[in-house]
């Protein structure tokens, strides 16, 4: 298991074994998104509202590193004809905004230090790939669906961090911004992604609309 690729289900453990509210039938949305023209999502809520829990929870499902099976067998999910079909299929990549703005907000350096902790864990993971030379992200997550036909989950817990934290640094917002155009807007994103999922406090289209 790596720090941002393959967790495993151990965040969502530690939330089931107290009293947990079943809110597993989102999984059931989510599936019916992959592939497809909505497969990415952006749930933007007030604080305390269950987002990072739902992250850990959509961890949990969708890693192929682990077997949940037993961990959701007793929920709602577990009755959704779409249940086997995804549980635990899919290499996930998970990223909590903070872990960087907090760390690192001294710096201009943030999104280049994010990409290269994440790709360190992808190359890890699948060393036998011949990487180009100054590959970013998302040439790595390229080279990685083109050699193994599969397709990454891409969860960002708190995206807005960087915007709400950071607004003084012109250069980091530009640099996060064009890092989320080269994820998610391109043409080579259906290549790369089943799905995404992600989640905030700010709506991105106002935050889009604040940067331009």
């Amino acid at each position: 298991m790596g720090t941002y690729l393959n967790k495993g289900n151990a965040g969502f453990v530690k939330y089931t074994t107290s009293e947990y509210i079943d809110k597993t039938g989102m999984i059931a949305y989510i599936n019916s998104t992959l592939g497809g023209a909505n497969m990415l999502t952006c749930v933007t809520r007030p604080r305390r509202f269950g987002k990072s829990i739902a992250a850990n929870m959509l961890c949990a499902y969708y890693d192929k590193s682990c077997d949940s099976s037993s961990l959701f067998e007793n929920f709602e999910i577990a009755n959704d004809p779409t249940y086997k079909e995804h549980l635990n299929r899919y290499p996930v990549l998970y990223i909590d905004i903070t872990d960087f703005t907090t760390r690192l907000n001294k710096t201009d350096e943030i999104i280049s230090n994010l990409q290269h902790k994440v790709i360190d864990d992808i190359k890890k993971e699948y060393p036998d790939i011949a990487y180009p030379a100054d590959s970013d992200l998302m040439d790595v997550l390229l080279e990685v669906a083109s050699k193994t036909g599969e397709k990454f989950i891409m969860i960002i817990d708190e995206w807005d961090a960087m915007c709400r934290e950071l607004s003084s640094k012109p250069q980091v917002m530009d640099d996060y911004v064009k890092l989320l155009r080269r994820l998610f807007k391109g043409g080579n994103s259906a290549r790369v992604f089943a799905g995404a999922y992600m989640t905030g406090i700010l709506p991105i289209k106002n935050m889009a609309h604040s940067l331009h």
